[in-house]
């Protein structure tokens, strides 16, 4: 059984509503050991790019929050905390004095933007074509893990292609194959790892993502860091999929899952 979900939204995100009283109590009636609150923060996210929304977190309010309700769970679930950063190679002077300000057991890096435009928008594919829009959000990757290395696991490689024209009907990995060879080594050789994101279950893709291609490179290139997240913001989705995430981490040859506590990674046997 995997014991977290270490990937997760509340109220403190801007584009959810989810209790945290609500999603507790689904982890704790899941049987979950550890419970990981992972909101947005995306400095210098335009609101225009995300329908009005603003991803700033509220971070000094945010850990108060989850300290006070560490106390109330004792007990019943280890509260750790944690963000989920959106990484622009333009703002990595400003990402790093955040994570040098405040302190969390877990840090997601990931992309939402590139060139300002957001890819869960239809805008974002206007003139080119959904290969070209994939590459040019791989391609943005790889430039922010050159800018920036203080996180721990690279969220959602592929969050591209949940809302691509046509998703992943189309998709084929050697059409972006050099481009994850460069990720995925430079991910590798600072000791970074990847999410298992269970979201492409309930998004369309019909499978936990990234692809099992880019799972089976990143084991094949030594990769062992990974973690599971269901990515919800809402607590239906809670450890959606996991048994399902944890056959396919097998298959692929994993034996171990990660957790990370204090920014360290601790490895769980997966079957």
């Amino acid at each position: 059984m995997i014991i977290a979900d270490c990937h997760l939204h509340s109220e403190f995100s801007s584009d959810s509503h989810a209790r945290i009283a609500d999603l507790l109590h689904q982890a704790v009636q899941k049987g979950m050991h550890c419970f990981y609150l992972t909101d947005h923060h995306d400095i210098d996210f335009p609101p225009e790019a995300a329908g009005g929304l603003d991803f700033q977190l509220d971070t000094s309010r945010y850990l108060d929050c989850l300290s006070d309700l560490k106390e109330q769970y004792r007990g019943q679930i280890e509260i750790r905390t944690g963000v989920e950063l959106g990484l622009m190679s333009h703002i990595s002077d400003r990402l790093k004095a955040y994570t040098t300000r405040y302190s969390f057991d877990f840090i997601i890096g990931s992309s939402h933007l590139v060139d300002g435009m957001d890819p869960y928008y239809p805008e974002y594919y206007k003139g080119r074509s959904q290969t070209e829009a994939y590459r040019a959000y791989f391609a943005s990757i790889y430039e922010n893990i050159q800018a920036f290395q203080d996180y721990d696991v690279y969220g959602h490689l592929d969050y591209v292609v949940r809302y691509g024209p046509t998703k992943n009907s189309n998709w084929n990995f050697a059409d972006y194959a050099d481009l994850f060879e460069q990720i995925l080594k430079t991910l590798i050789a600072q000791g970074k790892g990847i999410e298992l994101n269970t979201a492409g279950l309930y998004k369309g893709l019909g499978y936990p993502h990234p692809h099992r291609d880019i799972l089976n490179r990143y084991k094949e290139l030594g990769g062992e860091i990974i973690t599971i997240g269901s990515d919800a913001h809402s607590p239906e989705y809670l450890g959606y999929g996991f048994g399902l995430a944890e056959e396919l981490l097998l298959d692929c040859g994993f034996r171990y899952y990660t957790l990370f506590h204090d920014r360290k990674p601790e490895f769980l046997p997966l079957g």
